[in-house]
């Protein structure tokens, strides 16, 4: 790896995954994710400010691999379909926050169609366990999760970053509790 640099962005994003090791596709991922705008994992572009410097610090590789591992060192990562692994852990006392793909969004290498959203509406009513959903206030996420409590936040977008005008929008949180 190098430097952050646009050049090395578009080397990384072209270099085909498959004759990769394990290693050499998870550096590839940590480079592109860390530079890359928005957090998407498909479709990404080059982020780059002006005034803050670039999130990847190779000097700091093992500290910020090290501060993940902590975070993470409590947590058990499940592989399963989302409304499998709800069912279970499901329990009187547990508490599951789901925040789904804004519906018609891409790019986050997750597709979700709007009939999932009914499919978690649903799952939320059936549990024994809490549970609270964040997705945009649209009338679609409404009409699937009626008959829920619905609480609308107003939320100022701002990932297009300093300088530029955020966009005010709404969200809704949504729980069956």
């Amino acid at each position: 790896m190098a430097l952050t640099s646009r050049q090395m962005f578009k080397w990384l994003q072209a270099t085909p995954v498959e004759p990769l090791t394990d290693v050499q596709r998870a550096a590839r991922f940590l480079y592109l994710q860390k530079n890359a705008f928005g957090g998407k994992v498909q479709g990404q572009t080059f982020g780059v400010s002006a005034t803050t410097p670039p999130r990847l610090n190779l000097l700091r590789l093992e500290e910020d691999l090290s501060l993940a591992h902590l975070r993470l060192s409590m947590a058990t990562v499940e592989h399963l379909p989302w409304a499998d692994c709800v069912r279970r852990y499901d329990r009187p006392a547990s508490l599951f926050y789901c925040d789904p793909p804004y519906w018609g969004t891409t790019g986050y290498g997750v597709d979700f169609a709007l009939e999932e959203y009914s499919q978690l509406a649903q799952l939320a009513r059936d549990i024994e366990g809490k549970m609270i959903i964040s997705v945009k206030d649209i009338p679609e996420m409404r009409q699937a999760f009626a008959g829920l409590t619905m609480e609308r936040l107003e939320i100022n977008y701002t990932v297009g970053g300093r300088g530029r005008p955020s966009k005010r929008t709404g969200e809704l949180v949504i729980r069956n509790f």
